[in-house]
């Protein structure tokens, strides 16, 4: 190889170095955030302890500026959300003692899609492009596959509550799914869980004050998780049926 042609290889070598570092900075206010959050203890802060203290204080803050309260928790549920903070579901919880079940649903189901929207653009436009143009046959059909039905995957994924939420977030992200059907899909999917925390939040003052905790593995007890994976098939039906009809047709 001559001093030239090194040369030339070094500097294209050093731009896609540059472009890759370019292409990850939607991560790095995510980061920061991060670093942030535990540097001041605030997954300590996301405990019933913490909550069983400040839900006298909480309860007085939303009775006195109800909207500015409200507003304030989507903002904090969303921001747990977008940096995978530990403690959404206790948010969850906290929101239905806070504002009752069906508007602290509502709030925790607003606040975690507008999460889930700013992880997934920043993983999105920082990942997916790196990953495309490595990736083998296998991983461009699964890609084509789940980008062509992402409404219905996401929809189900969301609805089976063993999934980690933050991996449902990234996924669809790296493969490159359109953003309308991923919040959607995550707006609708996240309901029923959402609802059955709110509801918990909703009669947990009692547990809390006697210095309990309650029981969130209710949601994988089977009068609860049997129909939320009934639904995430039903989700999948439309899937199924266009995959039958290609090979019906094949």
């Amino acid at each position: 190889m001559t001093a030239s042609a090194g040369l030339l290889q070094g500097q294209r070598f050093g731009k896609d170095g540059m472009s890759a570092l370019l292409r990850l900075w939607p991560l790095v206010p995510l980061l920061l955030v991060i670093l942030l959050g535990y540097a001041f203890g605030l997954q300590h802060e996301l405990d019933w302890a913490s909550l069983a203290r400040r839900e006298a204080a909480l309860r007085a803050l939303v009775a006195a500026h109800p909207v500015a309260m409200a507003a304030g928790f989507v903002a904090l549920y969303a921001a747990a959300v977008a940096v995978s903070f530990p403690g959404a579901v206790i948010l969850t919880v906290t929101g239905g003692l806070l504002f009752g079940t069906l508007q602290g649903a509502a709030l925790a189901v607003c606040g975690a899609t507008t999460g889930s929207v700013i992880i997934f653009l920043a993983a999105r436009s920082a990942l997916a492009p790196f990953l495309a143009a490595r990736a083998g046959p296998f991983v461009d059909r699964f890609r084509a596959g789940f980008a062509r039905d992402a409404f219905s995957y996401v929809v189900a994924l969301r609805l089976i509550p063993v999934i980690p939420f933050w991996l449902v977030n990234l996924v669809p992200a790296i493969l490159g799914v359109r953003l309308l059907p991923f919040a959607a899909g995550t707006f609708l999917g996240i309901i029923p869980a959402t609802t059955i925390f709110a509801s918990v939040g909703a009669g947990v003052a009692t547990v809390l004050e006697a210095g309990g905790r309650p029981d969130l593995a209710l949601i994988l007890s089977p009068p609860i998780l049997l129909p939320l994976l009934g639904l995430a098939a039903l989700a999948l039906l439309p899937v199924a049926w266009r995959t039958w009809r290609g090979g019906s047709h094949a």
